[in-house]
């Protein structure tokens, strides 16, 4: 449909040219070319103007990184991990504890149990990460991720804005563990692999600065190469995500404080950033993100009919009008607008 903004503007200039000394009593005059600023400034403020067209988001060049694997299922995402990996955590044998990929390898019965308060640190930031995930996806299997999914390091996490990507990962350059046919499969960004800098970066530090590297589920790391390899050369590309129904909008928080989780982003996958914008007395507001794919403000949102605009790294933005009613309620979760 065409904007109906030049007609509108086109009438009110012609106004302004045929009424030049046309005023209210109670306000001073005004030229002609002051009232035709004056209403195409307050046109300009009450009518939102149509997104940019941006191409589709494409599959990015092939680059060259590594991959390792953990065991467990979907729930080693999910809070409930925490309290099911704390006792291995505290009795592990040393050795296994110096092993920053394989926290879950069984104990060997012959050793000493130890408990290393060198690593400590380490392993605590490895659980927390592991446990709840640095993206704050609570659960991926259930918010459509399944266990295709990925931890990444700090080089590719970037901090959280790597949270919903896809990547397509193939094993590469290594005959004895590669899969025949050299497979490759998608997966989806939703952790951090933290550094570890009491080991090299090519013995057990295998996150550290500056490698790019991806940490997935056991099943997963199957599907490409032998799981007996431990640690597997790959390609990777950054490629589109393919979702199913609209970003979903999941409000937290209070009614002083305010955190939107935005999951289930199509394209590019990834967000930079996130406005909301109500329907009464909330103009469109910056949020800032709070960490992975949770953003926050201290606007007030309650009362409002929301609208988002989410801008992924491929400068796109997709806006969602009026995704949730007056009335919302914290906890729960609305569907907008997905990128094409």
């Amino acid at each position: 449909m065409a904007s109906p903004l030049k007609p509108m503007l086109a009438t009110l200039l012609l106004l302004a040219i045929a009424f030049p000394n046309c005023q209210a009593k109670s306000k001073p005059s005004l030229s002609g070319k002051q009232a035709i600023h004056h209403a195409i400034g307050r046109l300009a403020h009450d009518i939102e103007l149509p997104e940019r067209h941006k191409p589709k988001f494409q599959p990015g060049p092939w680059k060259e990184a590594h991959a390792t694997f953990y065991e467990g299922g979907s729930g080693t995402f999910g809070i409930d991990a925490f309290f099911s990996f704390f006792p291995k955590f505290f009795f592990y044998p040393s050795q296994v504890i110096d092993d920053p990929v394989h926290l879950t390898k069984r104990p060997n019965p012959t050793s000493d149990m130890v408990f290393s308060l060198a690593k400590i640190p380490f392993n605590i930031a490895r659980l927390l990460a592991k446990s709840r995930g640095a993206c704050n996806y609570k659960d991926v299997a259930g918010q459509g991720y399944g266990m295709n999914t990925a931890a990444l390091s700090s080089v590719l996490f970037k901090n959280g804005q790597a949270c919903g990507a896809c990547f397509e990962i193939k094993c590469a350059d290594n005959p004895q563990w590669c899969k025949l046919g050299q497979p490759s499969l998608i997966v989806t960004a939703t952790d951090h692999c933290p550094p570890n800098p009491s080991l090299p970066n090519d013995n057990g530090g295998w996150c550290n600065v500056p490698r790019e590297h991806f940490d997935v589920a056991k099943p997963v790391f199957s599907q490409l190469a032998e799981y007996e390899a431990g640690i597997i050369p790959i390609q990777y590309r950054r490629v589109p995500c393919q979702k199913q129904g609209g970003i979903r909008f999941t409000i937290l928080g209070n009614p002083w404080f305010y955190q939107v989780i935005v999951w289930n982003v199509g394209g590019a996958g990834d967000v930079v950033g996130v406005q909301v914008k109500g329907d009464d007395k909330l103009k469109w507001t910056q949020m800032e993100r709070d960490w992975g794919t949770t953003w926050k403000t201290s606007a007030i949102l309650l009362g409002e009919s929301l609208s988002f605009r989410v801008s992924a790294s491929d400068d796109r933005d997709s806006t969602s009008w009026h995704v949730t009613p007056k009335n919302w309620q914290f906890g729960q979760t609305y569907e907008g607008k997905n990128f094409k």
